[in-house]
């Protein structure tokens, strides 16, 4: 498979006219000019497009097994795919809980059989998230989970936390937190702010968030883990991080788009699609996380996909489900707001999405060399659409972005060098 005339970032991130040649699933050759024998092959015209390494997206959520009305491991890797994502990791918040090496082989074995895109466990520090008993570690690293979390609850214990964090250091896997201080958050379903106060609800408060990821910190600079936070959304747990880098602990840290581009002062109402775990803030925690991203502090993008049923999502701000979708629209969102803006280098854009996430859990994709896995995305950025939860791929609709213009659709998508998702 040869991919004719693609723009491809160059290495001070101007677009050069390339030409991919792809065999056995591997690039092997990235050319200025084709040969005859070459022009002669199986060729796929660029058209100028923008190819880049196929994203990666190290939280999503999959609901398989035990939450299908949701989504499924073969509808998510689709909408992932769609979005132009590669290489996607899953969170253990199932039914039952990813907690055991018979669950870690289930997703992986069901991932296989959807054949679309790479998919990637995480195991649950604690049997069944309920923060008691420590899962087997051991077992769930050999049975290819890449990584511990408790995703949707945070751990309460700092002494679980403490000896969770030294196994999996003494196993050189990551520890992945979701920092939440229950004690500080129970039945509020928004942010601490002008629109809790408005519509008289409970405030989720930014210390819920950042008194974890400030405990945890201490926690990694005792144990030696590499530990990484989950969806950073406030301010005060960007200047942890900052901080905590700055003196030499492994400590890494995600954001997601809905946190770089959308206030609480955005939520236009009761809807449901507006509420998600971490929540809206204030315009400062956003600024905050756009400069935590812009100088390193948050190492990578993530999209925190999350599909719920309508009928849940129907059940208003108060009693619906936390979570949006993000596959489909993470790449246009982010390229249009910051990008075509002149905000950002796309070329920042496009590591944070790709080689960032590959460096920070050490996979062997994210990058367009010779001898990478043919892991691609095809992206048209000037053709301009209406984002139409109606044509997601994924289950859920659940989605605060509907009606957006933007711009920067991937167009097709290859995983090992096999197309599993185009716009044709």
């Amino acid at each position: 498979m040869i991919i004719r005339n693609a723009s491809v970032l160059g290495k001070a991130g101007e677009l050069e006219r390339k030409h991919i040649v792809v065999e056995d699933g591997v690039i092997t050759a990235i050319k200025d000019q084709l040969d005859a024998a070459e022009e002669a092959g199986e060729l796929i015209e660029a058209e100028g497009k923008l190819l880049i390494p196929g994203l990666i997206d190290m939280h999503v959520h999959l609901r398989e097994p035990g939450f299908e009305h949701k989504e499924t491991i073969e509808t998510g890797s689709r909408s992932a795919a769609k979005g132009g994502f590669t290489t996607i990791a899953c969170m253990p918040n199932t039914r039952p809980v990813t907690d055991s090496p018979e669950i870690v082989e289930l997703v992986k074995r069901k991932a296989e059989e959807a054949g679309l895109v790479k998919v990637l466990p995480y195991a649950a520090i604690t049997k069944n998230e309920l923060g008691r008993e420590l899962t087997d570690f051991a077992a769930l690293k050999a049975a290819g989970a890449i990584g511990f979390t408790d995703d949707g609850v945070g751990v309460q214990s700092a002494q679980m936390m403490k000896d969770a964090m030294r196994i999996a250091a003494g196993l050189d896997m990551p520890v992945i937190a979701h920092c939440e201080d229950n004690s500080l958050v129970e039945g509020a379903p928004v942010a601490e702010g002008t629109f809790a106060d408005k519509h008289g609800l409970k405030g989720i408060p930014n210390e819920s968030e950042a008194i974890h990821v400030g405990r945890d910190i201490l926690l990694a600079e005792a144990t030696g883990v590499h530990y990484h936070v989950c969806h950073v959304s406030t301010e005060q747990s960007v200047r942890l991080i900052r901080q905590a880098k700055q003196i030499g602990i492994k400590v890494t840290a995600e954001v997601c788009p809905h946190h770089l581009l959308l206030s609480e002062e955005d939520i236009p109402g009761m809807d449901a699609n507006w509420k998600m775990n971490p929540p809206l803030r204030s315009r400062r925690d956003v600024e905050a996380c756009i400069e935590g991203l812009l100088d390193g502090t948050l190492d990578i993008i993530v999209t925190d996909h999350a599909p719920h049923s309508a009928e849940e999502k129907a059940k208003g701000m108060q009693l619906a489900p936390f979570g949006i979708v993000g596959f489909e629209t993470a790449f246009p969102l982010l390229y249009t707001a910051f990008v075509a803006t002149g905000k950002w280098d796309l070329s920042l854009l496009v590591q944070r999405m790709t080689a960032d996430p590959a460096r920070v859990f050490r996979l062997n994709t994210g990058s367009l060399t010779i001898g990478a896995p043919a892991d691609l995305t095809l992206i048209d950025l000037n053709e301009e659409k209406e984002v139409n939860p109606e044509t997601f791929a994924s289950k859920g609709r659940n989605t605060p972005f509907a009606g957006w213009k933007l711009k920067g659709w991937p167009v097709k998508t290859w995983v090992d060098g096999k197309e599993v998702w185009t716009d044709k």
